[in-house]
Parts: structure tokens; sequence; C-alpha cells
């Protein structure tokens, strides 16, 4: 199977070793969804999730991780390109790649929440909730930001 393809000097790959974690969690804990997490949430999270890492050589400017039972269901999660590397397109290559991937076929739900980037995902058949009813969520917001690895319930708020 294949786990790297090649697009001019950049290059995604599939290899669970050739992920930079400090890089990963040093976008992460900066971002919006993820901000202050702790370098063990990350390492266990990419641990447990099909992970694509974006490379110019052998630096990481880009990741994405997907999280499946490989049968029916995947959620997709913490992608992003670093921004000296956008507006080449990369993000698009990254979502072609892993919406093309051989172990995510044949699934019939795939979910993910974004905040600002609707429009990159609708290209890749991503829509609003259908039926928003069906749906439930139970989150912990601010985990990291109060630097609590509680589960207590707290206010929920949109993305």
């Amino acid at each position: 199977m294949q786990t790297e393809w090649q697009r001019g000097e950049y290059t995604v790959s599939t290899e669970p070793d050739r992920i930079d974690l400090v890089a990963v969690h040093g976008f992460l804990q900066t971002s919006y969804w993820a901000k202050n997490i702790p370098f063990e949430v990350v390492r266990r999270s990419v641990e447990h999730s099909l992970c694509f890492g974006l490379y110019k050589d052998k630096t990481q400017v880009g990741f994405a991780r997907v999280i499946t039972d490989h049968a029916t269901f995947a959620y997709l999660a913490d992608v992003f390109v670093v921004e000296e590397h956008r507006g080449r397109g990369l993000c698009k290559w990254l979502m072609e790649i892993i919406v093309s991937h051989p172990e995510l076929q044949g699934l019939r739900r795939w979910m993910l929440a974004t905040r600002d980037a609707h429009e990159l995902y609708r290209k890749f058949g991503f829509t609003e909730l259908g039926s928003p009813a069906l749906f439930m969520e139970r989150l912990v917001l601010n985990i990291y930001v109060d630097n609590k690895n509680t589960r207590e319930s707290k206010t929920v708020e949109s993305l």
C-alpha cells in the first residue's frame, strides 16, 4: 500500500516514524481548537490515529489525522499547513490524498469540526449536518487552557 506521495518539493507520508511530534505539538498548542494542548496528549492522539504528515524535504510543514474504525466512520482532525507554506494548494492536495486513501474507502460517515475552513471541506463532499437533531456531543471546553485534565461538564459553545 502506498504510504508516500510526491508533488514538487513536497511529500505527504503516512509513515508514523516520520512525524515530528515537536512540530505538530508546536502548531497545535497555539491553534484555536487545541490551545495549550499538552505534548503527551498530542503524542497519544497521533499514536491512535491514521496520520498524514506534509513535508518539505525533511521538515514537517503540515499535518492531518483521521480517527477511524476503518469500516464505517472517520473523524478528520488537526488539519493544518504552517503559514509560510500556505497559498500553494497544499491543504487541498493533502485532503485529496486523505479522502482517496485506500484504508478510508467505503466509510458511511465522515465528520469534522471547523471554524473557518468550510469552503475547503465542501470541495471534498463535507456539508453542514443534514439532521443536527440526531447528533449530540460531550464537549469539555478549555480543557487545555484551564490546564485541568478533568471530564467535568462546562458550558458548551460553538466552535
